[in-house]
């Protein structure tokens, strides 16, 4: 178990040493790999939850700890410097994703099949598929060992097994069913503990006395219907049994993949005990283990619930013998097309994919210990040079300044969304050049973008992404609609309102041109799932409206067609044009996913002079159609 789990049977308080010491394992397999690694041609491909943090160690060059970080977001950020992150059910790969957009905020993406998350410009793979077994070991073993009847369990001596529960079960199949009675024998290969301790001991003890009570209850001298082999069995006779075993039973309370109903299936297709008969197998699965949602043709069972194991087995057994005959060719057919070979072929594969852009991209090292992490940028991004930029802005004489406000000129985690004295007295100052026309770009609303920066009479705004735009402080107001029809809002306000009174901690912004959902509040699971259903539901609803449905960072917003940013700039470039003064300076300047729209229009909008000097900035370093950065936000 790693030791950053709480046991699930006593919560074992969390110990620091022993998460250094995996963490120093971990980079002990890193330098071993770095030293024998080409990394032009070598793929890795690390297994298990045993090795969770390799993927780090080997993308980074130091290997200095921080102690301070919580191990959880280590652990997540180490992952996720990988290409690939492969699961064996979707279980397991649902809760990996469940972390990122609860603990990272990340949400990920499905296109064509593949699962994705988008992380610094780079995207993980999640793929989803059970490992399968060797098929040539044991066809050659079945060959070799005939001959042997028996009714089969195999699990290895632990506290999640579920021995014990599945002896109580045995019993109750007894109890109920008098005719199973010196016919029906369990045997049960318990594999020696992997580890020592008190919970084995007791584990131990417990099946011991189960087993001596039922087999004391219903058996004679001649009959035992649980027969335990508490001994290390080679496999050439674990494959004997699985060979002539009616039913396998697997009922472990939590458990990982667990391949024994696979091998369980091949053995019998190849069991000499079957002879020239059709082949049949039936198998009873705990619902909680890996393989159970590839075995279709398996009574799925709660561990638990002993009488509900007891009917299954008993079921399983009095099951028609055409019934059992269809179960298993499902079954053996599943087994045999996916196999060991074809799950690392699949990995392989999908690896190939993954990695297939990486050399059209440049990536950089952010971050220190176990927060490092790979960003992924366009081979023509770099920082802003305040002295390339000063030159050419005085080398200029029209000048087109745009600027969003939330994230660039003030901080998003900011409570005072107002300006400060510093951003409007750098705003008059820019506004008070002839040669520059100055643009606030923003998604708030006009009347609080008016009462902030009236002090500033020259600047012009563009409020509600660019629906409202004025000039100066003295022009009147102007809409990018000639005629605005606002009737969707009577459909669309009653589903938002829905969502919001179902989903706690969301709220409903009115804005004149649109109406947004918010859901960053709510728990980010439930709201992230919400968010999915109120897209669909509204871009139903509203299939027929001249608008559009949007899901941004923690929103869902409705806005008339035609409304952006870059809209915004199109229209502000080409009206300079026209008056005779083609911008030869452009400076846009934004933080999140609308102002992405000002930069692709700047380079792919309306034309500009071939002198003109462009410079497109998101603010931090992260993907983008921007060619330049800013590290932090222009008053900082």
């Amino acid at each position: 178990m790693l030791p950053v789990s709480p046991s699930a049977l006593g919560g074992v308080r969390f110990d620091r040493s022993l998460w250094l010491a995996y963490v120093s394992a971990n980079r002990v397999f890193g330098d071993t790999v770095t030293e024998v690694l080409n990394t032009d041609e070598d793929n890795v491909w690390v297994h298990d939850y045993h090795l969770m943090l390799l993927p780090t160690f080997l993308r980074r060059r130091s290997y200095r700890m921080y102690r301070t970080l919580p191990v959880r977001e280590e652990i997540l950020r180490a992952l996720l410097n990988s290409d690939l992150v492969g699961f064996h059910t979707f279980d397991y790969a649902r809760h990996f994703l469940s972390c990122c957009s609860r603990m990272l905020g990340i949400d990920y993406e499905s296109k064509r099949g593949y699962i994705g998350l988008e992380y610094y410009g780079r995207t993980v793979s999640i793929k989803i598929l059970p490992v399968g077994i060797d098929m040539g070991q044991l066809e050659t073993l079945m060959l070799q060992f005939e001959g042997r009847t028996v009714l089969l369990g195999v699990d290895d001596m632990d506290l999640f097994k579920g021995i014990s529960l599945k002896f109580l079960a045995m019993g109750q199949l007894l109890e109920e069913h008098q005719e199973w009675r010196g016919r029906a024998v369990l045997v049960q290969i318990a594999n020696p503990a992997r580890s020592e301790g008190k919970d084995v001991q007791e584990v131990h003890e417990e099946m011991l006395m189960v087993a001596e009570k039922i087999n004391n209850r219903f058996g004679t001298a001649d009959y035992q219907p649980i027969i335990l082999i508490n001994r290390t069995v080679p496999t050439y006779e674990k494959v004997a049994y699985y060979a002539i075993a009616e039913c396998c039973v697997v009922n472990a309370v939590r458990d990982g993949m667990n391949l024994v109903p696979y091998k369980y299936t091949v053995c019998r297709q190849w069991s000499p005990a079957l002879g020239g008969k059709p082949k049949k197998s039936m198998i009873v699965v705990s619902e909680f283990i890996g393989c159970s949602p590839s075995l279709s043709g398996a009574i799925r069972v709660n561990p638990w619930n002993v009488d509900a194991v007891a009917d299954a087995m008993n079921l399983a057994i009095k099951m028609p013998e055409p019934e059992k005959q269809l179960r298993h060719e499902k079954h053996f057919k599943y087994v045999t097309s996916h196999d060991v070979a074809y799950w690392a072929r699949s990995f392989d594969q999908d690896l190939q994919r993954a990695c297939r852009d990486h050399f059209s991209k440049r990536c950089w090292g952010i971050g220190f210990g176990l927060c490092f992490r790979v960003v992924a940028l366009g081979p023509n991004f770099r920082k802003l040079s305040v002295e390339r930029i000063a030159s050419d802005y005085r080398k200029t004489s029209s000048r087109l300044i745009l600027l969003d406000y939330d994230g660039t000129m003030m901080p998003q985690a900011s409570e005072n969304k107002s300006p400060s004295d510093e951003v409007i007295s750098v705003l008059k100052s820019l506004c008070s050049d002839p040669k520059n026309v100055v643009f606030v770009v923003s998604g708030r609303g006009k009347d609080s973008l008016s009462r902030w920066f009236g002090p500033v009479e020259k600047l012009g705004i563009s409020a509600e992404h660019g629906f409202f735009t004025r000039k100066s402080g003295d022009a009147p107001w102007e809409t990018c609609l000639l005629t605005p029809d606002f009737d969707w809002k009577k459909m669309a306000e009653p589903v938002m309102r829905l969502y919001m009174e179902t989903t706690d901690g969301s709220s409903m912004e009115h804005k004149e041109s649109a109406i947004v959902w918010h859901h960053q509040d709510a728990d980010p699971d439930f709201g992230s799932c919400q968010a999915k259903e109120l897209l669909d539901h509204l871009e139903s609803v509203l299939a027929n409206e001249p608008v559009v449905v949007k899901r941004g960072q923690h929103i869902v917003e409705v806005k008339p067609q035609g409304v952006s940013k870059g809209m915004v700039v199109e229209s502000l470039i080409s009206k300079m044009s026209a008056g005779g003064k083609p911008p030869d300076f452009i400076l846009c300047v934004g933080d999140d996913r609308s102002d992405e729209d000002m930069f692709e229009s700047i380079v792919g909008g309306p034309a500009l002079p071939a002198a003109a000097k462009v410079f497109a900035c998101t603010v931090g370093k992260k993907p983008s159609k921007a060619k330049y950065y800013l590290m932090t936000q222009l008053t900082s």
